[in-house]
C-alpha cells in the first residue's frame, strides 16, 4: 500500500473511564477503566489494527478518538489539530473528515428508511451535496462504489443480505469523503464467506481514496491480510505494536503469542501447539498491579507486579510492554 510519512491521528495517554455508581450493594467512587494510558500515531494512507480479546477497550478507543466519547485524560490531534476538548459545535466541520463503519450491519441501518435516504443522511447532516438532484448522484455514485447498484437506492434494509447491509454502511461512512474511517468489527457479525468479500471491499476503497483506517478486530487472520501495523491491546492498554510481517514473524509480547497460536492454519495435517491462557480476564475496575497480563502470563515473574511496564522500543518500529527481553516467543505458523 501507498503510504505517507505524514501523521493524521495522534492519540497520547488517552484514558476513558466510565463512573459506577450506585449498583446492587450501593458501591460508589470506583471506575471501569476501558482505556487506560494508550498513544499511538496513525500515518495517512495507513491502516493500523486495533486487535485483542473481547473487553479490552479496543471499541472504546475507536468510539473515543472519533470524540463519540469524551476522554477522560489524555490528548487527541487530528490533522494536527488538538480535538480533545472541543464542543460539540467545535467538532461539526471535522466529523464529516472522520467516520465509523459499524459491526453490526443489522442494527445500524434504520429499517424505516430506504437507501437513499440512509446513505444521503451524512449529506443533509453536514449541509453538503448541493441540490436534491446532486445528492441522489452523489448516492448513486457511493452505492457503486461499494459494489451496489443505483437502483437499490429505492429499496428497505430489510430487502438486504448481511453482507450488502454492510456495503450500505460502508457507502453512508464514505458519501461526505472522509479522510479517517474506523472501522469496528465490521465483518464480525457477518458469514465467514462473506468476510473475505467485506474486507477485500475496504482494502479496495482504501487504496483507491487513499484512506487511512483503524481497522478494529479479534480476528488475527484478517488483520494480517488487510493491516500495516498491529496494536494488540489488554485490559484497556497496549501491550505490542509493530509492522504486521515483524509482529506475526517475531512476537515480542507474550499476549501476542498467545493469540497468535490461536490463528487458525488451513493445513489439517499442520502440527500446531495452542497456548490456552490460564484463568480469566480481570476486572477492568480493579485491574493487577504493574503489567496488567501478569496474572494470566507464563513467563511472569515477582517484578511484574511491581512496575507498570512502558510501551518502549525493542526494534526499529517495534514497541513493547514487558521488562522481560530473555524470551524466544513462537511466531504464526
Amino acid at each position: 500500500m501507498s503510504q505517507s510519512a505524514e501523521t493524521l491521528l495522534e492519540v497520547r495517554d488517552l484514558q476513558k473511564w466510565f463512573p459506577v455508581r450506585g449498583g446492587l450493594f450501593g458501591r460508589g467512587g470506583e471506575s471501569v477503566k476501558a482505556v487506560d494510558g494508550v498513544s499511538f500515531d496513525l500515518r495517512r494512507c495507513e491502516v493500523l489494527s486495533l486487535v485483542g480479546e473481547s473487553g479490552s477497550g479496543k471499541t472504546t478507543v475507536g468510539r473515543t478518538v472519533l470524540r463519540l466519547a469524551s476522554p477522560t485524560g489524555g490528548s487527541i490531534r487530528f490533522a494536527g489539530q488538538d480535538i480533545t476538548h472541543l464542543s460539540r459545535r467545535g467538532m461539526r466541520p471535522i466529523r464529516r473528515r472522520m467516520q465509523l463503519v459499524f459491526q453490526d450491519p443489522y442494527a445500524s441501518l434504520n429499517p424505516r428508511m430506504t437507501v437513499g435516504s440512509i446513505v444521503a443522511a451524512p449529506l443533509e447532516i453536514h449541509r453538503q451535496g448541493g441540490s436534491r438532484r446532486e445528492r441522489e448522484e452523489r448516492v448513486a455514485e457511493a452505492l457503486r462504489l461499494v459494489g451496489l447498484l443505483p437502483q437499490h437506492a429505492s429499496r428497505h434494509p430489510h430487502e438486504f443480505s448481511g453482507g450488502q447491509r454492510q456495503r450500505i454502511g460502508i457507502a453512508r461512512a464514505l458519501i461526505t469523503g472522509p479522510e479517517l474511517l474506523v472501522a469496528d468489527e465490521p465483518v464480525s457479525a457477518l458469514d465467514v464467506s462473506i468476510q473475505a468479500q467485506v474486507v477485500n471491499l475496504l482494502l479496495e476503497l482504501q487504496e483507491r481514496l487513499g484512506l487511512t483506517v483503524l481497522f478494529i478486530a479479534h480476528d488475527l487472520a484478517v488483520v494480517g491480510h488487510i493491516s500495516d501495523r498491529v496494536a494488540v491491546m489488554y485490559l484497556g492498554r497496549l501491550v505490542e505494536l509493530a509492522e504486521t510481517r515483524a509482529l506475526f514473524a517475531a512476537p515480542r509480547h507474550p499476549y501476542t503469542e498467545a493469540l497468535l497460536s490461536a490463528v487458525p492454519v488451513p493445513d489439517p495435517a499442520a502440527k500446531r501447539t495452542r497456548i490456552v491462557l490460564a484463568g480469566d480476564i480481570p476486572s477492568p475496575m480493579n485491574p493487577p498491579s504493574g503489567c496488567v497480563f501478569r496474572t494470566r502470563c507464563p513467563y511472569a515473574l515477582p517484578d511484574c507486579a511491581a512496575v507498570r511496564p512502558p510501551l518502549r522500543e525493542v526494534a526499529p518500529g517495534h514497541f513493547k510492554a514487558c521488562i522481560r527481553d530473555d524470551l524466544s516467543l513462537r511466531a504464526a505458523a
